[in-house]
């Protein structure tokens, strides 16, 4: 009797483990299945929210056939923590996984209108766009400066719409100032805050929320620059010429300031990096800016030969080594530049054309860099003509 026994259990044992392994491959298949959707959603994830009510409102909105399914299949692939706020698209006949990995990966939104706050180098713009269902690519519906006149009404209509989303877009090399003053335009925001140190808030893009303070917003930006200068320190070369995560700040700023575009970043930094080894003094315009203009805004025109010659904790004309603060913030790029240089044996550089984009001419010698400069004279002085 106990033989049947035993024997009729490991029966069951092995139907239900074949049942159950069945079970597994037939919801494997439809998490990855073709989804129900027939036409393309803008689906909401508010920050704070959880898995379940976006696989709640997932069904409800017929993208997925069970909710349960699809946070069963998150929660496996070990993405359910993992849940960030946005505006996602979600394409026609998206399965769970597809939709999983889009309110996962986060990033950039990619559905409903979004108003974009771009604080810039030069200028600030509010930028309303707005995303078309059937390509998934944005279209701009409006572009302003808010310190000139009234605002579109279009961005009137949209900051009230439900589902929009909101982002503080900042360029590399803006200053603090700046960014502190652009954020008081921001009628989406709330609260006073100061001018934090000069460096230390990290150039990107950040969603906010109508309500947000702006100290808040402050706070995130310098988490992140804080978070971007250690793993970038963590990861410098060796020998270099700084003492502290402060002093590559400070330089990775200079190189932000110098660099005409991305791709000589680290040639640059190669510059000032062999300039502190030989105990040369920097001799960098943009620091001399600073010292006039402390990051309120653009200098406007050109330096005068009074100003270079101006005594400035900033002027690196006239002081030795590196200024006292940073002169902007600068980008992951530039940061991670100042602390890996290329191995060069470059000592000046000089723009190559009288765009900046065009980016330097390097030289080793005092002769070299006096024919680029006299090159570079000429250029000017074509231009005036």
């Amino acid at each position: 009797m106990w033989r049947s026994i035993a024997s009729n259990a490991l029966t069951f044992l092995v139907v239900a483990l074949f049942l159950f392994g069945g079970v597994l491959i037939w919801a494997q298949r439809e998490y990855h299945a073709q989804g129900p959707l027939t036409a393309p959603i803008c689906l909401e994830v508010p920050r704070g929210t959880n898995m379940r009510a976006v696989s709640e409102d997932l069904s409800d909105q017929g993208a997925v056939k069970s909710a349960m399914m699809f946070r069963v299949g998150a929660d496996y692939g070990d993405k359910t923590q993992a849940l960030k706020a946005g505006s996602y698209l979600v394409p026609e006949g998206a399965s769970m996984s597809e939709i999983t990995d889009i309110v996962t990966r986060g990033g950039a939104s990619t559905c409903g209108t979004e108003v974009v706050y771009r604080i810039g180098i030069t200028r600030a713009t509010v930028q309303v766009r707005a995303v078309d269902p059937a390509t998934g690519r944005y279209e701009e519906q409006a572009s302003f400066d808010p310190g000139e006149g009234d605002a579109p009404d279009i961005y009137a209509q949209v900051k009230d719409t439900t589902g929009t989303r909101f982002r503080v877009a900042l360029a590399e090399g803006v200053t603090s100032w700046q960014v502190v003053e652009e954020l008081k335009q921001i009628d989406v925001l709330d609260g006073e805050v100061d001018v934090p140190e000069e460096g230390s808030l990290a150039p990107d893009s950040y969603e906010i929320l109508p309500g947000d303070s702006r100290a808040d917003v402050i706070a995130r930006m310098t988490e992140r620059q804080e978070v971007i200068l250690a793993q970038a320190w963590a990861n410098r070369a060796s020998g270099l010429p700084l003492e502290s995560p402060e002093e590559a700040l400070i330089l990775a700023s200079i190189i932000e300031k110098e660099t005409g575009g991305p791709q000589e970043r680290r040639e640059v930094a190669s510059v000032f990096v062999n300039r502190l080894d030989k105990g040369m003094r920097l001799q960098t315009d943009p620091t001399v800016i600073y010292g006039i203009t402390k990051g309120e805004g653009p200098l406007g025109r050109g330096l005068r030969r009074s100003e270079l010659d101006a005594e400035t904790p900033w002027n690196t004309y006239r002081i030795d080594g590196l200024p006292p603060t940073p002169i902007a913030n600068p980008g992951r790029a530039s940061i991670e530049a100042a602390l890996n240089p290329a191995d060069t044996d470059y000592i000046y550089f000089v723009a190559k054309t009288l765009d900046p984009r065009d980016g330097h001419n390097f030289a080793v010698t005092l002769d070299e860099h006096n024919r680029n400069v006299a090159a570079y004279r000429a250029l000017e002085a074509q231009r005036d003509q």
